[in-house]
């Protein structure tokens, strides 16, 4: 699996030194990109992708996730972390019941809007 700069990315340029197969290269102007045919995870040579370890940001060079479920799978993980830390005993419940009071006020307004065309 390849990595990709994702745009978190700041243009440092500390990556493009860093990368020990010249896989990074510079795209429009200031726009840093790895070319997946010369890009080798660092395998052989690091225990780490020296782009990602270089990075002064958390996410500016991540894994390229090339399968679908193995990307969507990836995105829930991290929204349901991103839950756990905000998440309340009574989380959903509320959802809901704010999700139920909106929906019903949406219908109540459309209701008066087809009474107000027909009168």
């Amino acid at each position: 699996m390849v990595y990709k700069i994702t745009n978190q990315c700041i243009s440092c340029g500390r990556c493009e030194s860093s990368c020990p197969t010249g896989a990074i290269k510079i795209i429009a102007g200031d726009r840093y990109w790895i070319d997946s045919s010369l890009c080798t995870n660092c395998v052989g040579a690091y225990s780490v992708a020296q782009c990602a370890a270089e990075c002064p940001i958390q996410d500016g060079c991540v894994k390229a996730l090339t399968d679908y479920w193995e990307s969507w799978f990836a995105t829930h993980d991290r929204l349901v972390a991103k839950l756990k830390g905000t998440y309340q005993a009574d989380y959903w419940e509320r959802w809901f019941n704010l999700y139920s009071q909106k929906l019903s006020e949406q219908f109540s307004k459309r209701k008066q809007d087809v009474v107000s065309l027909e009168a």
